[in-house]
């Protein structure tokens, strides 16, 4: 396993401040940011510097009823080969659904959902990630999500779904401390659990961040300090098992480098506390995260025997002995049927058509957390289309939120946030808004420059207003 040491998120408004920091190791950047044949120069520095860069991709939807998308496993290895990265990771989610498997329009969530922990789930997740395993250049390794919801239908507890994904796989775990946190708050999970039953010693590295509570919701936004809550998890962590690596996020919000200096000395004086009391023989479990009252006695975690027949991408993994019967028994599980491919398809498309597109909450769901669910994707659409498109609140002002807003009612995600951007525009021109002139032809222009067409006819507005409603249905 790869020694990474402390590192942080590195996004393009902080990327002076992290080339300012001190005891930096290494980096982590979105892989769907960065282009492999024209790298920030910033991360060339920091390459030339000696510090790590590790890929982290958002899109791929391993989770997801559909087998991995052939391109985007292109672009993700070749990223990593142009980082010259040790590994890259991914989610454990879906990010789209719908499509042939079930016959309906693709909806894209512009987020990561939580899979359900079902049998049929793990089997459609293995699969993908033994394909993702077979293309990419360089090992894999997984993050658990936060969650507002739960799926009614978990067969199992979130520590005994990513142990099965490791024995099958050998795929190597991401544990985002700060989400464990997040579904301890929304789901009732207990943390300590979770830790004491998948195998640690698959840990490639570990995220730490900061999120914000409402109204009884915690919301993990990646735009606030990391609270005590979520050190005391890092801190249960690492005296169970001393991680290869630890990583700060921030996605939002951005603070001068020194708050971000004054965060990681505090996940550091964490690290070594947690050493300390590992060394003392009192850890593995003793700690509850604040607020909350651990349900896991203080025994370790087992650690999980990898069968030698497991995959694992870029080659065996190092420190974990052979299982020759739980290889076996991988190797008899068949892959799943499409059957099975479809049974996730209906369900998660249910979902996500719920939360976009206004269709019925499916059976079994909390209403009101998907309420929260949707207003937070609405959200966070109107928020990254400001950035990748920061002339559209410049032409709309502040109208832009709430007429952005407005559209996400009854306009789903079909694409990516450029598309989104472009389609938010011409759903404005068809309206004949702006209803200020110069906006309306400033936006017209943005329009044109960018999708090379002139504004839609009767015709075409009257096609695309029935392929809405088709959705909606």
């Amino acid at each position: 396993m790869t020694e990474l040491g402390i590192g942080i998120g590195w996004r393009p408004e902080i990327a002076d401040a992290v080339e300012g920091l001190s005891g930096i190791d290494w980096v982590e950047v979105v892989a769907e940011n960065i282009c492999a044949d024209h790298l920030p120069d910033s991360l060339t520095r920091l390459r030339e510097r000696g510090a790590t860069v590790v890929p982290h991709g958002v899109s791929l939807g391993l989770g997801g009823a559909d087998r991995p998308d052939p391109a985007r496993l292109a672009a993700l290895g070749e990223k990593a080969v142009a980082l010259g990265a040790p590994l890259v990771t991914e989610h454990i989610a879906f990010v789209r659904a719908g499509g042939s498997l079930t016959a309906t329009p693709q909806l894209e969530a512009g987020h990561l959902l939580p899979v359900p922990r079902t049998w049929d789930a793990l089997d459609v997740l293995c699969e993908n990630v033994r394909i993702a395993q077979d293309v990419l250049p360089v090992p894999l390794a997984l993050e658990n999500i936060a969650a507002l919801v739960s799926w009614p239908d978990d067969e199992m507890s979130e520590g005994r779904f990513l142990a099965e994904l490791v024995e099958r796989t050998g795929v190597r775990l991401l544990i985002d401390v700060a989400n464990l946190h997040t579904n301890h708050v929304n789901r009732g999970e207990d943390p300590a659990r979770a830790l004491s039953e998948l195998p640690v010693e698959a840990i490639a590295y570990v995220h730490v961040a900061g999120g914000v509570e409402r109204d009884g919701v915690w919301h993990d936004t990646h735009a606030h300090p990391v609270p005590g809550a979520v050190l005391d998890v890092l801190a249960d962590l690492a005296s169970r098992v001393t991680p290869p690596g630890v990583l700060l996020e921030r996605d939002d919000d951005f603070p001068p480098g020194e708050e971000l200096d004054d965060e990681l000395r505090a996940i550091r004086a964490t690290l070594t506390g947690a050493s300390r009391v590992a060394r003392s023989g009192a850890g593995h479990g003793v700690r509850a995260p604040r607020g909350g009252t651990s349900a896991v006695s203080t025994a370790a975690a087992q650690p999980l025997l990898i069968g030698a027949g497991a995959r694992v991408s870029g080659g065996p993994m190092p420190g974990v002995a052979p299982a020759p019967v739980a290889a076996a028994a991988a190797a008899d599980r068949p892959a799943p049927r499409e059957g099975a491919r479809q049974r996730v398809a209906v369900a998660q498309a249910a979902l996500l058509s719920a939360l976009v597109a206004g269709t019925p909450v499916p059976e079994g769901f909390d209403s009101r957390r998907l309420g929260v669910q949707s207003r937070a994707l609405a959200a966070k659409r109107a928020g990254v289309v400001a950035k990748v498109a920061p002339e559209l609140p410049e032409i709309l002002g502040k109208g832009y939120r709430p007429a952005f807003l407005a559209y996400a009612r009854s306009r789903p995600m079909t694409g990516g946030y450029r598309r989104d951007a472009l389609d938010f525009a011409e759903h404005l021109l068809v309206a004949g808004r702006p209803e200020d002139p110069a906006a309306r032809r400033r936006l017209t222009e943005w329009w044109q420059d960018r999708s090379g067409s002139r504004p839609p006819g009767r015709a075409t507005r009257f096609v695309r207003a029935a392929r809405h409603a088709l959705v909606r249905k």
